[in-house]
């Protein structure tokens, strides 16, 4: 029979997720608002730059998706570097190489050149995000994972919000001979550098590391996640043999298909988003900036309304449907507007509330179905191939633009993938994990 926690145990245990929420939580979330900034920067640098170096849509398309084609070969050695290596030192990797690529990219002249910068990006950043939801798991038990999440993934609604109108005003500069776009991707790859140094002293590995943290508090959180590893332990195996077993798992491939469908809808959305508006509007570059925003404005507090209820009632899969719905439904709605700006811009804000708030409850779901190095693996291996989406949603939505003249058969082909999406995510089964890095060989 279970016994109800002392009250000298709930008080360690309140003030220990108090502390760890404070020194992790807000440093995350800025690398992560850093990350993103620099992963979709381009969608505001493509306003001029198509135009001054003659790209077509379908070269922007492919330029912009071809970032995930770099991206995926990394993710799940990435992960495993951060559950069984260092996870200070992996996220500091990637940041500082990630930064000097990002600015590099400025000084591109060619569309061979646009397509190298974006590939070698997706390289330098492979493994940051699947490697922080691992690091997450390092800290936080399984019931407060999603709130934690939410938190570090809406820095993608802020980065969006705060990016905007920083990105808008870089596209003013015009130093040296060089162009506000090249500014705006030299500029913007800076912080990533500084932060990757960062990161190297300010992160701690894992709890029985933290001398930010008092002895009770360390054997408390320690204590906590050794037992919901028990729980899903066998007999050790190798990460090798934990990465062949993400292969052999349905849910796996289930959690893969959605996480596809949602980058493909996400990112297609996202890097053609200010040309959708350009086109639109008619608007200068500055005032399509500031405009694309607004759809974001309202993510950031529904993502953590969303997550809020999904660690309440412990369902995962529900609340990842209804924000792929909602995605879809806004992405319809901004097709039906036409050309009215204020209904279409009302209905790109449904479609954020839903490309953002899926994320937390989505990645609170492998964590839980598997444990140790099987989960970390799930996890590179879903990131992984389905960050491919992100290479598929940007490159057929510039493709279909350039063959019908307009972005609205694209749209339509996003709005498909969100309802697929919401209908595979109910197909997961909710049950203990059935492989953990203790798996029996």
């Amino acid at each position: 029979m279970r016994t109800a926690p002392t009250r000298e145990s709930s008080s360690v245990a309140e003030r220990t997720r108090r502390r760890i929420n404070r020194r992790l939580l807000p440093f995350l979330f800025l690398l992560y608002i850093i990350a993103f900034l620099d992963r979709i920067n381009v969608s505001f640098a493509g306003l001029d730059m198509t135009r001054e170096l003659g790209f077509s849509d379908r070269v922007f398309g492919l330029g912009s998706g071809i970032f995930f084609a770099g991206y995926v070969l990394l993710e799940i050695p990435g992960t495993l570097f951060v559950e069984l290596w260092s996870a200070r030192k992996w996220i500091a990797r990637i940041m500082i190489s990630w930064g000097l690529v990002g600015s590099l990219t400025g000084l591109i002249h060619t569309a061979h050149q646009f397509y190298w910068a974006r590939f070698i990006l997706g390289v330098a950043e492979a493994g940051f995000f699947p490697g922080v939801v691992v690091y997450l798991t390092h800290w936080y038990r399984e019931q407060d994972r999603a709130r934690a999440m939410a938190v570090f993934m809406s820095a993608i609604p802020i980065a969006q919000v705060v990016g905007a109108p920083i990105s808008g005003a870089f596209l003013h500069i015009h130093w040296f001979g060089y162009s506000g776009w090249r500014w705006l991707l030299i500029l913007e790859g800076v912080p990533a550098v500084i932060a990757g140094f960062a990161a190297l002293f300010y992160l701690t590995d894992r709890p029985r590391n933290a001398r930010w943290l008092s002895g009770e508090e360390r054997d408390w959180i320690t204590g906590e996640l050794e037992r919901e590893a028990r729980a899903k332990q066998g007999p050790r195996a190798s990460a090798w043999r934990a990465f062949l077993h993400v292969f052999q798992d349905r849910d796996v491939f289930l959690l893969t298909a959605v996480y596809f469908l949602g980058a493909c809808a996400q990112y297609g959305t996202s890097f053609w988003l200010p040309k959708i508006i350009q086109n639109l509007s008619g608007f200068s570059s500055f005032q399509v900036a500031l405009i694309a925003a607004l759809p974001f404005l309202a993510a950031w507090p529904a993502m953590l309304l969303l997550s809020w209820s999904s660690d309440r009632t412990g369902e995962r899969r529900w609340h990842t449907a209804a924000a792929f719905l909602a995605l879809a439904v806004g992405l319809a709605g901004s097709v039906w507007a036409g050309g009215h700006i204020a209904a279409g811009v009302l209905m790109l804000s449904l479609a954020g509330i839903g490309m953002t708030a899926r994320l937390p409850t989505f990645w609170a779901l492998p964590a839980s179905l598997l444990g140790g190095a099987t989960a970390a693996a799930s996890i590179g291996a879903i990131n992984c191939i389905g960050n491919l989406g992100g290479f598929a949603g940007p490159y057929l939505l510039g493709a279909l633009s350039t063959a019908t003249g307009s972005y609205t058969t694209g749209i339509w082909y996003l709005v498909g993938a969100s309802v697929l999406g919401a209908v595979l995510i109910l197909l997961v089964r909710t049950k203990p994990a059935r492989f953990s890095d203790k798996t029996a060989p």
